[in-house]
């Protein structure tokens, strides 16, 4: 981040009056970052905000209800942020709000299909256009485009949408990437059939480790989750297709309009599973029919969470 310094002042003016800043530092190698909370002016030299910093700290506010945070927020992971409050999921006058400009974040998984093996990193360095790594002994080059994550590369909103301090220019560098769903759209024109045999091989592979759930700043209702409900018993825990996918397909339809595309979920996964898709073409939908975008207005009211008696591009009565 060019502007980290300007950052680091602005937490330090703001930290007396706040419990605790959340943002980014190094983690067990030069590849990684790791979520920083920061309680003392010590803990701000320790910051770190590069394309490493992927994780989306909105996830933790929920549970810091009652505490003043500070938090460091890129452009998904504002649009989090939009998103619990419109829910009434979290205080606004209990959060202070650094934001920034984000150029995209690095997918490790496309950094392991690249280089092989990453359990012995002796070094990683980014510059505006590489991410030079080491690895036992031998330097790898990657075009830093050939590795950003997915969500990146159809990003919409780049910069922070809300926020008490921006820090940097809100002149996005990101105009080059495609907008929208092209990925999604891609993807639909393959047949029925075709679509459902990619999802089954998939979801084979999923564990049923809850690494998606978790992950997700809008995965709330964790101690009443349908995957592990015994009174009502929705699913059970058989390690067959059927119920991996029953349980992505009522995760997908619980964000429905809620879906802020961190993509923490697809980031989390153990297996790399293509998860955030599915999540995708809900938000596609509920564009096209209720002309709705997932946190982006704190005073708006998601689609899904209110009711009319005739919506403007569903004629059911005309059926």
């Amino acid at each position: 981040m060019k502007n980290l310094e300007e950052l680091k002042s602005a937490i330090k003016k703001a930290l007396p009056e706040l419990d605790l800043v959340m943002g980014w530092t190094g983690s067990y190698d030069p590849l990684h970052a790791t979520p920083h909370f920061m309680r003392r002016e010590e803990d701000i030299d320790k910051l770190k905000v590069d394309a490493l910093s992927v994780h989306n700290l909105s996830t933790y506010l929920p549970s810091l209800k009652g505490k003043k945070v500070g938090i460091i927020v890129k452009g998904c992971d504002s649009r989090s942020i939009v998103e619990l409050l419109q829910e009434n999921l979290i205080d606004r006058d209990e959060i202070k709000i650094f934001g920034f400009g984000c150029d995209g974040v690095v997918d490790q998984t496309k950094v392991r299909k690249a280089i092989g093996d990453v359990g012995n990193v002796e070094s990683c360095e980014l510059t505006d256009s590489e991410l030079v790594v080491k690895v036992a002994g031998e330097e790898h080059r990657l075009a830093l485009k050939d590795v950003l994550a997915d969500k990146c590369t159809t990003c919409r909103y780049p910069n922070a949408v809300i926020s008490d301090e921006f820090i940097g220019s809100e002149e996005s560098a990101k105009a080059e990437f495609p907008e929208g769903y092209t990925d999604v759209e891609e993807f639909e024109k393959l047949s029925t059939n075709e679509k459902f045999a990619f999802w089954l091989k998939e979801m084979d592979r999923c564990i049923r480790c809850y690494a998606c759930r978790n992950a997700c700043p809008m995965c709330v209702c964790r101690d009443h989750c349908v995957a592990q409900s015994r009174e009502p018993h929705w699913m059970s825990q058989e390690d067959h297709v059927r119920e991996k996918l029953m349980f992505q397909i009522v995760h997908a339809y619980h964000l429905a309009g809620r879906c802020t595309e961190c993509g923490e979920c697809q980031r989390a996964c153990p297996v790399d599973i293509p998860i955030l898709m599915l999540k995708k073409k809900f938000n596609k939908e509920i564009k096209e029919i209720f002309d709705y975008e997932a946190g982006v207005d704190s005073e708006a009211t998601p689609p899904l969470l209110t009711f009319k008696t005739d919506e403007q591009k569903i004629k059911e009565r005309d059926w």
